[in-house]
């Protein structure tokens, strides 16, 4: 299965990004809560709660600097809740 590349001239509007990001975190928020209510969730996934926040605010932070659009600022954001989403739903 071939992936499709995005034109990265015309990614998405800011309102989609933001539904996309609020889908993706409240999806990645509901599949960890259920893994700590089971007493499932790991040392290795709390410290990546910790971890990725900082890295998605250290590169949302330089794309602020750089004057980058609304949407790259949130990009690190939606990226890592989209990827938590997946990989949360193989585990539950």
């Amino acid at each position: 299965m071939r992936r499709r590349r995005r034109n990265r001239i015309s990614g998405p509007s800011l309102s989609i990004a933001l539904a996309q990001l609020t889908a993706a975190a409240w999806e990645t928020v509901f599949q960890r809560s259920l893994l700590m209510a089971r007493g499932a969730c790991s040392v290795a996934e709390y410290q990546r709660m910790a971890a990725e926040k900082v890295a998605a605010m250290q590169t949302a932070t330089r794309a602020l600097m750089r004057g980058k659009a609304p949407v790259a600022v949130l990009a690190p954001f939606a990226t890592r809740a989209r990827s938590n989403a997946k990989r949360l739903r193989r585990k539950i």
